[in-house]
C-alpha cells in the first residue's frame, strides 16, 4: 500500500497507462493525472484520480512524477516544453520514465534532470494492457539508488516483477529495446506463418491449436493470433507502436554497426501495414498485410482455392521403387553414371 499522504503526478494516460494510473490508486496513492486526450483524464476520475489540466499541473507537490507517453519527443515535452512538468517538480522529487525510449535519449534525460536536482529511473514495462490494468507487469528499471527509493512503493504496486538492472539511465531501455525486438518479430513470424496456412488450405482455428501445443508457439504468437482469427483488430498495442520500436532497434544497430536482418524484415513489415492504413489498429492487424496481398482471409478460414494450387506431386513409385510411368529400360541397356552428388 501507499505510504500516507503519497501524491504522485501521472503523465500519459493511454492504453496503458490508465491502468497503471489506476492501479496506483486501488494501492492508495493520490494521483494527479493528465493527457492531451480529454477523455482520458476524465477516465482517471472517474476511478477515484484527480484531473490535471497540464504536465505542470499533474507535478505540481507531487513525490513522484511517472511519465508513460509514446515517445521520447513527447516524453521531452511533457517535461520541459510549455506547462512541462519540471519547473513545477520540487528539488529532488523522482522521476520515473516508463515510455519506450532509445537508449541514448534515456542517458541525454538523466543527465539533463541531474542538472535540475531530479533523479530518473529509466523503468520502461512490459506485460500490455491487461498487465497494467491487473498490476502484473514487468519493470526494466535502472537509475540512481535515490530514484529507485523514491519509486519503490508506486512500483510494486504496478508490478510484480521489478528489475533493478544498474545505477545509471540507459541500461533500462537497452533491456526494453533487446525485449521489442523480440516482440515485434514473433508477431510478425505468427502472421507471417497464419497466413501462409490459410492460403495452404489449412484450418486456421485448428492449426492455431496444434501450433499452440507444438515447439512452434510464442508467448506472442498465443497472445495475437486469436484477435486474427476474431478478425477483431480494436488496439491494445497499435501496429504504428512496431514502426517506432523496431526503428529504435534499427538505429540502435546502425551506431553499433551490428546486422539486425531479422528486425529489419519485421520492420519492413509493419511499415507495409502503416502505409496501407493500419497503424492506429492493433499490432496484430499486420495479417492484412499477407491477406491484402494474397486474398485469403485468416478469420474466414481455409482459403478454398488452395486445392486448386496444389503443386504437381511426383507420381507414386512401384514396389520396386521405379515411377510407374517410367518406360521400361531395353533389356542389356546400360545405366549412365552420373558423378556422385555432394551433399
Amino acid at each position: 500500500m501507499a505510504p500516507p499522504g503519497s501524491r504522485i503526478g501521472f503523465i500519459g494516460l493511454g492504453a496503458m497507462g490508465t491502468g497503471m494510473a489506476a492501479r496506483l490508486v486501488h494501492a492508495g496513492f493520490e494521483v494527479r493525472g493528465f493527457d492531451v486526450r480529454a477523455e482520458a483524464v476524465r477516465r482517471l476520475a472517474s476511478a477515484g484520480g484527480r484531473a490535471a489540466a497540464s504536465a505542470a499541473e499533474a507535478a505540481a507537490d507531487a513525490d513522484l512524477c511517472i511519465v508513460m507517453v509514446a515517445t521520447a519527443e513527447q516524453a521531452d515535452a511533457a517535461l520541459f516544453g510549455a506547462a512541462g512538468a519540471v519547473p513545477r517538480l520540487r528539488p529532488g522529487v523522482a522521476v520515473v520514465l516508463s515510455s519506450t525510449v532509445p537508449p541514448d535519449y534515456a542517458r541525454r534525460l538523466g543527465q539533463r534532470l541531474e542538472e535540475s536536482g531530479h533523479p530518473l529511473l529509466d523503468a520502461p514495462v512490459s506485460g500490455g494492457v491487461v498487465g497494467a490494468e491487473s498490476g502484473s507487469l514487468t519493470v526494466m528499471a535502472s537509475g540512481p539508488a535515490a530514484a529507485f527509493t523514491a519509486a519503490e512503493s508506486a512500483l510494486a504496486a504496478m508490478a510484480t516483477h521489478v528489475y533493478r538492472l544498474g545505477d545509471a539511465p540507459g541500461i533500462g531501455s537497452t533491456v526494453k529495446m533487446v525485449n521489442q525486438l523480440l516482440a515485434g518479430v514473433h508477431i510478425a513470424a505468427a502472421a507471417e506463418a497464419m497466413a501462409l496456412g490459410a492460403r495452404a488450405g489449412a484450418d486456421p482455428r485448428v492449426l492455431f491449436e496444434v501450433i499452440s501445443k507444438s515447439a512452434g508457439r510464442s508467448w506472442m504468437f498465443e497472445n495475437r493470433v486469436p484477435h486474427m482469427l476474431a478478425g477483431d483488430y480494436t488496439p491494445l498495442s497499435a501496429l504504428d507502436i512496431f514502426v517506432k520500436d523496431l526503428g529504435i532497434v534499427l538505429e540502435a544497430g546502425k551506431a553499433l554497426r551490428f546486422p539486425l536482418p531479422l528486425a529489419a524484415a519485421a520492420h519492413q513489415l509493419y511499415l507495409m501495414g502503416a502505409a496501407a492504413g493500419l497503424g492506429r489498429e492493433d499490432d496484430s492487424a499486420v495479417v492484412k498485410v499477407f491477406e491484402k496481398l494474397t486474398g485469403i482471409s485468416v478469420a474466414r478460414g481455409a482459403d478454398p482455392g488452395a486445392e486448386a494450387r496444389a503443386p504437381l506431386r511426383a507420381p507414386p513409385r512401384s514396389a520396386a521403387g521405379a515411377s510407374r510411368e517410367t518406360p521400361p529400360r531395353p533389356r542389356g541397356a546400360r545405366r549412365s553414371r552420373r558423378p556422385p552428388r555432394r551433399r
